[in-house]
């Protein structure tokens, strides 16, 4: 008689975050379904929050809108977030609109003139604003007031309105663009904001899929914060993509699915995508690894220079696959190796 077989334990499973009954909860506006409604839910960016929290907390203690504020930095980290989240603090309305949408002065004084007493007015992109209506912005954040010059020649006249109490919140990616007038009338602040760690990066991911009703492995969290370029709008872009795979695999958000999504993405394991590795294979196959110019580069890609320097540039840069010296960009031997091609140093 055969001796009976040893109990095999079960192979440790990794741990699966359920955060749904499958099915999900896509109403066609998930990017502001994910945008938090509460400080205590914004994640990242500590030192800000605690600066905007004494400011805010000071000026409902003296009854006064707060100083008008302006955040910068790259897109995606939250610079539009933070303007709802201090209208919902502030109890107060906020109008929105952007700098290339004030074609004209008329534009900004019916924004402004439509303004109740306390609103918040975000203007996303500022630094677009046509410079004559910068001066126009000027008066009415330091004193409340707008100037209107109407008729022209002798018999043109200036007509001055009260506006009411109001705080200007403004977001840029290019901060250098504002004129320094400008840039020094946000009193209230000027706030950088930063890049996040994959930690956060992992927590945001965590949130999202909560709201999104996505049931997640523990470790398809951690493989999307870090291809997520440190930005919380591309982690839960990517959190997405890879949720529409596994709906149709009709599986589970695990690691091997985000890999397999991310794949059909073209975004590898440092999550750089096709237009972030054509830039460094072509500074490496054409060039040599010799010092380039952003001209050449964007000749040879067909692509706008703004667009090299200031959407993929900084994220290589951070990894340490791009150096920029004064004779040019130059790759680095890590790029060598994440592109798996033999480094052949040119003699300077």
């Amino acid at each position: 008689m055969s001796s009976p077989n040893k109990s095999v334990p079960p192979p440790k499973k990794e741990e699966f975050i359920a955060n749904t009954e499958i099915e999900p909860v896509d109403k066609g506006f998930l990017d502001q379904t994910l945008r938090p409604s509460k400080w205590e839910e914004y994640i990242g960016q500590d030192a800000i929050k605690q600066n905007l929290h004494i400011l805010l907390t000071a000026a409902k203690q003296r009854k006064h809108s707060p100083e008008h504020i302006l955040f910068y930095g790259p897109p995606g980290l939250g610079k539009t977030t933070l303007a709802h989240l201090i209208a919902k603090e502030t109890g107060v309305q906020i109008k929105i609109t952007s700098g290339p949408a004030i074609l004209k002065v008329g534009d900004l004084a019916s924004v402004l003139t439509n303004l109740s007493h306390g609103d918040i007015l975000f203007i996303d992109e500022i630094h677009r604003l046509n410079k004559a209506i910068e001066e126009v912005l000027y008066p009415a954040m330091e004193s409340g007031v707008l100037d209107i010059i109407i008729g022209k020649g002798p018999s043109a006249r200036t007509i001055q309105l009260e506006l009411p109490s109001f705080t200007l919140i403004a977001a840029t990616t290019r901060i250098a663009m504002i004129s320094s007038p400008l840039r020094s009338r946000f009193s209230g602040g000027v706030f950088k904001l930063e890049f996040y760690t994959e930690k956060e990066i992992g927590e945001i991911i965590k949130r999202s899929a909560k709201i999104l009703k996505i049931g997640i492995h523990e470790n398809a969290i951690k493989e999307i914060s870090s291809r997520s370029r440190f930005t919380p709008r591309t982690a839960n872009y990517f959190l997405k993509r890879c949720r529409d795979y596994a709906q149709i695999e009709k599986t589970e958000l695990s690691k091997e699915i985000v890999e397999k999504a991310l794949k059909m993405l073209g975004i590898d394991t440092l999550g750089l995508n096709g237009a972030d590795r054509d830039i460094l294979r072509i500074m490496i196959e054409k060039f040599g690894g010799r010092p380039v110019g952003l001209n050449t580069i964007a000749a040879a890609l067909s692509e706008e220079q703004a667009t090299i320097e200031e959407v993929y540039e900084p994220y290589l840069i951070q990894l340490g696959l791009l150096e920029r010296t004064p004779r040019g960009r130059v790759p680095t031997e890590k790029a060598y190796g994440h592109l798996n091609i033999k480094s052949n140093k040119f003699i300077q």
